[in-house]
C-alpha cells in the first residue's frame, strides 16, 4: 500500500507565498508522474501542475509564472511553490502520484488534500 501525505497549506494574504509538500511512503518501487490538483467549492477538480520522473514540467495557464513544481526522487516527495497568490487560488490542493509497487502496472494514488486560503 502507498500513502501520500500533503502539508504546507494555510491562510495567506493576497500576494503572499506558500510551499506545499507531498511525501509518498509505503511499498514503492518507482514513481512516474507526480501532479498537483486543486478543487474549490462548487468547481470541478483542476490539474494545476505536473512533473515527470525526469523533471519535465507543465502548468495550468492560470498559474504559469507564479507556481513552480519540483520533486526530490530520493525522498519520494513533490513540492509546489506558490507565489503571488490570488484569492482565486483558494482551494483544497491534492497531490497525485503514478506509483509502481512491483511487477504490476503502476497505480494512481491520491493524498487527502491540504487547504489553501488566500484572503485579506
Amino acid at each position: 500500500q502507498v500513502q501520500l501525505v500533503e502539508s504546507g497549506g494555510g491562510l495567506v494574504q493576497p500576494g503572499g507565498s506558500l510551499r506545499l509538500s507531498c511525501a509518498a511512503s509505503g511499498s514503492i518501487f518507482s514513481i512516474n508522474d507526480m501532479r498537483w490538483y486543486r478543487q474549490a467549492p462548487g468547481k470541478q477538480r483542476e490539474l494545476v501542475a505536473i512533473i515527470t520522473k525526469g523533471g519535465t514540467t507543465n502548468y495550468a495557464d492560470s498559474v504559469k509564472g507564479r507556481f513552480t513544481i519540483s520533486r526530490d526522487n530520493a525522498k519520494n516527495t513533490v513540492y509546489l511553490q506558490m507565489n503571488s497568490l490570488k484569492p482565486e487560488d483558494t482551494a483544497v490542493y491534492l497531490c497525485n502520484a503514478n506509483v509502481r509497487t512491483g511487477l504490476a502496472m503502476p497505480v494512481n494514488y491520491w493524498g487527502q488534500g491540504t487547504q489553501v486560503t488566500v484572503s485579506s
